[in-house]
């Protein structure tokens, strides 16, 4: 994060750039942003503070069982575990790219972000926010393989197929960031550098944009239907399959167990596709910036909190191993 922020900070300071103020005989550079967050008044600062300072604390402690629950309990060298496991990562960086940040300006009484802070913060977040997609995905092909071709399930899901798909998708979202965050490098900005949010959203830096963000909005829009689009399709083909698999077993004890190995990933697919769909669906309805920061909470904070509950309540298997790693006797 430290070198990422050094090369935004000198593309920033390269006299070619156009990261400068477009007032009138004014040529000082940008050198910060203002996050307006959820609300100025100072009544509700200790609020925010203390809701989201519990839910970020939840979401790493809950995560980091999860992967200490996956490493340390060999019946759960599993490749469905090891996708759940680099889930658990991906949730603890994706939260932890725009909590801290904002609690810390509350706690300083201060909106500020630095230009270059927020060009890496902006970079974190599309590469967190795509690689949830990407995982999510995988793991739906992984209960694909494991309901629809249970004898070959070992075979096909060897672990050299499991890295390959976790190292894929992070070169995917790596170049995608890369790609935005460096767009964003060549916009002009005008005087007006209040973001109404509490993250430098990328739509919202666009929005205050004073030159051509054409390009910007056909790449956010290509990517979208490519990589979004591709996620998206993968997880209703695979779940297309294993209902089709599901209704073909005769028994309700087989159905129930078929459908049960695939409950806790359908609930977080559910929760994080809807979410950052009605978010994109909020903000191209209406104009208002507090429903778009309200909703944007639900997939950037709340989903990677609610995981872990998911996936433990939910599985027997973890459940088993957080009690052995907390001491309590595994029935």
């Amino acid at each position: 994060m430290f070198i990422i922020e050094k090369i935004s900070h000198a593309i920033f300071l390269f006299p070619g750039s156009h990261l400068q103020h477009m007032e009138p005989g004014n040529d000082t550079q940008i050198s910060e942003f203002f996050l307006l967050g959820f609300s100025e008044e100072p009544a509700l600062q200790p609020l925010i503070f203390g809701l989201f300072l519990s839910m970020y604390l939840i979401t790493v402690f809950g995560n980091l069982l999860i992967l200490l629950a996956v490493s340390s309990d060999s019946h759960l060298h599993t490749p469905m575990y090891f996708f759940l496991a680099n889930l658990s990562f991906s949730d603890i960086c994706f939260i932890s790219t725009t909590v801290p940040k904002m609690l810390w300006n509350i706690r300083t009484q201060s909106k500020v972000i630095t230009y270059a802070g927020c060009i890496t913060q902006m970079y974190f977040f599309i590469h967190f926010a795509g690689l949830e997609f990407f995982l999510l995905t995988v793991m739906a092909y992984d209960r694909f393989v494991a309901i629809c071709h249970p004898l070959h399930y070992t075979v096909i899901m060897n672990p050299r197929l499991c890295g390959l798909l976790v190292l894929v998708s992070w070169i995917m979202c790596v170049l995608n960031s890369l790609l935005q965050s460096l767009m964003m490098l060549w916009l002009s900005f005008c005087t007006h550098l209040h973001v109404p949010h509490f993250f430098c959203e990328l739509n919202e830096m666009l929005q205050l944009a004073c030159s051509d963000t054409f390009l910007n909005d056909m790449v956010i829009y290509l990517t979208a239907v490519l990589l979004g689009g591709a996620s998206l399709a993968g997880v209703l083909y695979s779940y297309s399959k294993i209902v089709s698999s599901i209704r073909r077993i005769s028994s309700a004890q087989g159905k129930y167990k078929a459908f049960s190995t695939c409950a806790s990933h359908l609930s977080v697919v559910s929760l994080f596709f809807c979410t950052s769909l009605g978010v994109y669906l909020s903000s191209a309805a209406t104009q208002s910036s507090l429903s778009s920061v309200t909703a944007s909470v639900m997939y950037t904070v709340v989903t990677p909190m609610l995981n872990p509950f998911i996936y433990s309540l939910r599985n027997r298997d973890i459940k088993r191993a957080l009690k052995r790693i907390v001491g309590v006797p595994a029935m």
